[in-house]
């Protein structure tokens, strides 16, 4: 039928208006012929915001969205999140000639205003003809009906034919403004993954504006054209010129869109908000409006934008959606399932919500529970690499080998596209997988004989400890799963002896008193027992080390040293989350370690708050104002007042760069301030601590991080001062099991405290360092009669308090002031061996996949 359209076409605009009637006879035959050949008619009463589908294409980019089901107002049916909250009523910025038909808002979503009937079609193009319920419309009736047909194409999904009809309109009406900006439009809707398209549609939009400079709704149509087009500075352009011709609640929400997209959450909070001061009742802009905080790190903030979006929309799943995240990072579990769950009430096929729900839980601790959430994502959606990965390692985490491998597997076929950049999924999936078959091979060696860090290859440890794509030179992969070596089968609590029981109890006790009660930490009770076993063991191997005992290592029987010490608690956090490389940097290939390690964390980048960190910005803060003014008191001591009075002003980290560029020109765009560990061993000797570095663009966008280097040099220099603690903890702890002395505990104390002081600020691990450091605390203090019996305080971060603390003692000082330390109770000495209990990585598995919570509330 193409071709006759095409002669139709211009055999309608040739004739006079007279034939009107004529005309009109061989639209329907056009139409007839398309519409049952199969194209199906599209909703004229619906229109989308092209930058809100350019943000739904970044999350999905980002976060692979799922759409919600089910619209209100004038929301189509569809799969697209973005078009399902987008559209609202009398707020259509080209097409808004059908705003009056929409109804009210929180109704079913509007009918189609099109039909096969072709009468009804006539109709509708002749009503919107008449009440001139067009772009442009004109002072002439016929012109203006001519122009209602071609539009109602649009509306029809016919680009083409109303391409061609005010292609032959502009023949006889070059200038006509009307059918220019309706062919832009319909160039547009083609699809502008055709560049062409893309170029027509933007030529035409230009050449309206030129003839009419002052019609907003032109600039912010030209804007939805750039925006997809990645042109967000020139759309961002044009939509300001369409607020200074005639502001609105729409446009304000655009523009706030495409710097959200931009990452400009400040400009875009502005946006959002100057949007709802001119409607409040917009619950996708109050939902941007939270995701700015949100993205800044605001979460407290953002769940009270989420909240106030649901007020709005009851049924509005994204809210929901996002209020689960916000309130997961708050480390509020219970919260989170809620919204999680009322997020599925609304759609139990929501993918995104899905996979958020079954990461969290992944985290929580509850593998089984995940995995559920993982394969009905897959049963939705079998290409979302997210799920795929977190189902083969949900499944290797709990000993399911065989399903773990072959999920990564199917991740690791879905190759990037050239140019197309590689998901995170992708980069680590490799890594995974050669991981799962050393575990499955060594599932049950004794651990002591073999070593993770010795076994694997230095380049695979180098690569996976740096997140770097797979690509090691004559890599020998680790042999395929052999047949002989069977998963880990579920293993019920009450299959274990009552002693062994007790054991997990306690366990499960000991390490939740290592949770942070901090913003980014959520309580996950699979890490909690595996560090509760630690510092269980450490306790054990501690006591029988200050007895004259040995330990066996690796397959050999010696004394034991301070790393065996770690070693311990490094396994357990290895099995708990085989996702992450718990990796001994010094055990890097050479090459690798004479260019250092980096532990970088950003506290803040650009608008992004670290809230984990939060605490600790006020006193990073003092440090480098003492350090500033040692500085200039040594270089510049005819400046100091000076500066020790700009410093005075100086309230938050961001205001510091400002003064430095004013008071030393060779700052630039930023400076760095080190911090210095002193020596126990050496008096007066100080060592590297950690780097503070502070930069600025030209927007006033900052970077605020703080790094450890772990060099071979730093390394060896503070191996040297734990050995001599680790020496004097050894001999003053085998005195201590001789003695009742109270003097002896203490000093033991101090020790333990210090030489995990100085672990702190090594940070020798790839991974997991803080929970290994506290569990080595616990055990070590459990194993000299003194038991942890105060949580974490909330906001304080072990680590940390080592890192920001002027030295050992004072480290000691603050962490004793909560561990609220008293005599361990007698019944920690009839609990069975961790070593011999789970002497195999199976029954590590087994026993970390078990359910205690019943038994173990009674008990406790």
């Amino acid at each position: 039928m193409a071709p006759a359209g095409c002669c139709c076409c211009c055999c309608f605009w040739g004739g006079a208006v007279a034939a009107a009637g004529a005309a009109r006879r061989v639209l329907l035959l056009l139409l007839l012929g398309v519409l049952s050949a199969g194209l199906r008619p599209g909703a004229l009463a619906t229109e989308h915001y092209s930058p809100l589908s350019l943000l739904k294409q970044e999350l999905q980019h980002r976060q692979q969205q799922e759409a919600p089901a089910g619209g209100g107002g004038c929301s189509p049916q569809s799969g697209d999140w973005g078009d399902q909250y987008s559209a609202e009523c009398g707020e259509s910025s080209f097409l808004n000639f059908h705003d009056s038909d929409c109804e009210p808002k929180g109704s079913s979503p509007c009918d189609s205003l099109l039909s096969l009937n072709t009468e009804k079609i006539l109709s509708q193009a002749k009503s919107i003809a008449e009440q001139k319920r067009f772009p442009f419309a004109t002072d002439n009736d016929s012109t203006n009906e001519e122009l209602a047909i071609a539009y109602v194409l649009i509306g029809s999904g016919l680009y083409d034919e109303a391409i061609r009809h005010f292609s032959t309109m502009l023949q006889e009406e070059p200038d006509l403004v009307s059918a220019i900006y309706g062919r832009g439009i319909a160039y547009g809707k083609k699809g502008l993954h055709d560049i062409k398209n893309a170029e027509l549609a933007l030529f035409e939009l230009s050449r309206v504006i030129t003839l009419e400079p002052d019609r907003p709704e032109v600039f912010e149509q030209r804007a939805e054209i750039l925006s997809p087009l990645g042109r967000i500075n020139e759309a961002v352009n044009d939509l300001t010129k369409a607020i200074q011709l005639q502001p609105s609640a729409r446009l304000y929400r655009h523009r706030g869109t495409l710097y959200f997209i931009s990452e400009d959450y400040a400009t875009a909070h502005e946006d959002f908000q100057q949007s709802l001061e001119l409607n409040k009742n917009q619950p996708i802009a109050m939902l941007y409006k939270g995701l700015t905080f949100f993205h800044r790190g605001l979460l407290k903030e953002a769940i009270e934008s989420f909240k106030e979006a649901l007020k709005q929309k009851v049924d509005f799943i994204d809210a929901y959606k996002s209020l689960g995240q916000a309130y997961r990072e708050l480390g509020n579990f219970e919260a989170a399932t809620e919204s999680f769950q009322k997020a599925l009430l609304l759609n139990q096929n929501h993918v995104q919500t899905l996979q958020l729900r079954g990461m969290m839980l992944y985290h929580h601790g509850s593998l089984q529970e995940a995995l559920k959430n993982f394969k009905r994502c897959l049963q939705l959606e079998p290409y979302n690499e997210v799920c795929q990965y977190m189902k083969g390692l949900s499944h290797v985490a709990m000993g399911q080998f065989y399903e773990g491998i072959k999920a990564q597997t199917k991740v690791m076929l879905n190759d990037p596209l050239p140019g197309q950049k590689a998901s995170p999924e992708y980069l680590k999936v490799k890594y995974l997988r050669e991981y799962s078959r050393y575990l499955h091979a060594h599932l049950d060696t004794p651990l002591t004989e073999y070593n993770i860090d010795v076994d694997l290859p230095g380049s695979f440890k180098d690569h996976w400890a740096k997140n770097l794509p797979f690509l090691i030179e004559d890599y020998e992969e680790q042999p395929g799963l052999q047949p002989h070596i069977k998963d880990v089968l579920h293993q019920n609590f009450e299959s274990y002896k009552p002693e062994v029981q007790e054991l997990i109890c306690v366990a499960d006790r000991l390490g939740s008193l290592m949770q942070y009660e901090t913003p980014g930490f959520l309580p996950n009770k699979r890490i909690h027992r595996a560090m509760g076993l630690a510092a269980l063991e450490v306790m054990q191997a501690v006591q029988r080390t200050w007895t004259n005992s040995k330990v066996r290592m690796n397959g050999k029987t010696r004394l034991m040293q301070w790393r065996d010490m770690f070693d311990i608690a490094v396994k357990w956090r290895r099995i708990a989350d085989p996702d992450q490389p718990v990796l001994w940097l010094d055990q890097m290939p050479a090459r690798s370690l004479s260019r250092g390690f980096n532990n970088h964390i950003n506290l803040i980048r650009g608008q992004v708050i670290n809230m984990r960190y939060l605490e600790y910005f006020e006193k990073i803060l003092h440090f480098i104002k003492d350090r500033i003014l040692v500085y200039h008191g040594a270089n510049n001591p005819k400046g100091l007042l000076e500066v020790r009075e700009a410093l005075e002003k100086v309230h938050k980290v961001e205001d510091l760069l400002p003064i430095m560029k004013q008071f030393n020109t060779k700052t630039k765009d930023g400076f760095t301030v080190n911090t210095k560990v002193p020596s126990l061993k050496d008096q007066g000797k100080e060592y590297d601590g950690f780097t503070i570095t502070i930069t600025g663009d030209k927007v006033g966008n900052i970077l605020f991080s703080v790094e450890t280097q772990t060099t071979e040099e730093r390394t060896q220099l503070y191996h040297a001062e734990i050995d001599a603690l680790y020496k004097d903890l050894t001999a003053k702890g085998k005195v201590l099991i001789l003695s009742s002395e109270f003097g002896e505990a203490d000093a033991v104390c101090n020790l333990i405290l210090s030489l995990v002081y100085y672990f702190y600020n090594l940070m020798p691990l790839s991974r997991g360092s803080s929970v290994i450091a506290y569990s080595v605390i616990v055990g070590a203090l459990m194993a000299s009669g003194k038991e942890v019996a105060g949580k974490i305080p909330k906001g304080k971060l072990v680590d940390f308090e080592a890192m920001t603390a002027p030295g050992s003692e004072a480290f000691s000082k603050v962490a004793k002031s909560w561990m609220n330390l008293k005599s361990i109770s007698p019944s920690y000495k009839t609990l069975p061996s961790v070593s011999e209990t789970f002497p195999t990585l199976r029954s590590m598995i087994e026993v970390l996949n078990t359910d205690s919570s019943p038994r173990c509330l009674k008990k406790l």
